[in-house]
C-alpha cells in the first residue's frame, strides 16, 4: 500500500478530518505531526526568544533539528503527498521537496483562491473536492 503524507498547517483541524477520510478510503496516511498542536511553532519561537536567539540561531538548535528530522524521515518514507490548503510557507516547502524527489504531490484547496498562482502547475494535480482527490490518489497507485 502506498503511504500518503498529509502536508498542512498545525492550525488547520481539517488535516485530521482529511487523514481520517483517506484512512476510511483504504489509504495508509501519515499525519502524526499534528500531535504537536496548533501553537507548537509559536511556543518554540517564544522559547528561543527567551534564550536570546535569533530565528537563524533557533533553526540551528536541538529542538528545530529534532522536528525537522522527524518530518523529513516521514516525508522520505511516504510515496506521495497531499497539501491541504490553507497552508503556509513550511507546507509549500515540504510539497516542493516531495515533488523534487519525483514523488506525486497533490493540492486540495478549501475554496477557489482569491489570488491565482501559476506555480501550482508543479503539483501532480489540484482539487477542490475530496472525492476528486481520492479518485486521483487511487489512479496513482
Amino acid at each position: 500500500m502506498k503511504r500518503i503524507y498529509i502536508i498542512g498547517s498545525l492550525r488547520n483541524p481539517k488535516v485530521l478530518e482529511l487523514g481520517n477520510l483517506l484512512r476510511e478510503a483504504g489509504f495508509e496516511v501519515f499525519d502524526d505531526w499534528m500531535a504537536a498542536g496548533p501553537i507548537a511553532d509559536d511556543s518554540w519561537r517564544d522559547y528561543e526568544k527567551q534564550k536570546g536567539h535569533t530565528y537563524a540561531e533557533a533553526l540551528q538548535g536541538v529542538a528545530a533539528e529534532h522536528v525537522f528530522e522527524f518530518d523529513l524521515k516521514h516525508l522520505n518514507l511516504s510515496d506521495m503527498a497531499v497539501l491541504l490548503m490553507p497552508s503556509g510557507k513550511s507546507a509549500h516547502l515540504e510539497l516542493g521537496y516531495m515533488l523534487g524527489k519525483g514523488k506525486p504531490g497533490f493540492v486540495l484547496f478549501d475554496q477557489e483562491p482569491e489570488r491565482y498562482d501559476v506555480m501550482y502547475k508543479f503539483a501532480s494535480g489540484i482539487f477542490f473536492k475530496q472525492e476528486d482527490l481520492i479518485e486521483a490518489l487511487r489512479s496513482t497507485l
